[in-house]
């Protein structure tokens, strides 16, 4: 899958410069498809070439003109028969602290150790950052009442995933390190 479809998902939330699609594959899409602000400027480029987006500049007091980008029906219709489609292949790990992982033995253990707590760290800022998104999206509503409600449940869908791959980094993490403590005194 290309970035494409994860910026034309973005703008179905609606109209939104780059800069601020920047800021929601940050906070709601990075958990399941990372990209830089460069690279999203550039696909946003592509798809207004492509009819798929609409851009609109607006002019700023004392900052540069700033763009705007919403959906067209092209997009709308593309994402749609994109959306129906089965993925083309399943869900792969590619993940560098597994590697060192398995080449642990034989190096320094306080490495290993120290490259696991910094993974739940990492895993800790996540899960904090997704449930303030969480709390921002039910706004009040439990899940039942907003899975129930809510215009869009698709973002909450996704936080969802995101959130319980955070858990379970974090669980694994736990539990890694407990097993390094029992074979690593820690003195």
């Amino acid at each position: 899958m290309s970035l494409k479809y994860a910026v034309l998902a973005a703008l179905l939330e609606g109209e939104a410069s780059g800069y601020e699609l920047s800021k929601v594959f940050d906070v709601s899409l990075a958990n399941f498809w990372p990209a830089t602000p460069q690279q999203l400027y550039r696909e946003l480029e592509r798809l207004a070439q492509d009819g798929l987006v609409e851009a609109r500049t607006v002019p700023q007091e004392r900052r540069p003109t700033k763009r705007m980008f919403t959906l067209t029906e092209a997009g709308r219709t593309q994402l749609a028969a994109f959306a129906a489609q089965p993925p083309k292949r399943p869900t792969a790990v590619r993940d560098e602290l597994l590697i060192k992982i398995q080449a642990m033995d034989g190096g320094d253990p306080e490495v290993t150790r120290a490259l696991v707590e910094e993974r739940g760290g990492w895993a800790r800022g996540k899960l904090d950052r997704y449930q303030r998104v969480r709390e921002r999206l039910l706004d009040g509503r439990n899940e039942e009442e907003y899975l129930r409600t809510a215009d869009r449940i698709g973002p909450y869908l996704t936080l969802m995933a995101g959130i319980a791959f955070e858990e379970e980094n974090l669980r694994w993490c736990e539990r890694v390190l407990g097993v390094l403590k029992q074979r690593i005194p820690l003195g």
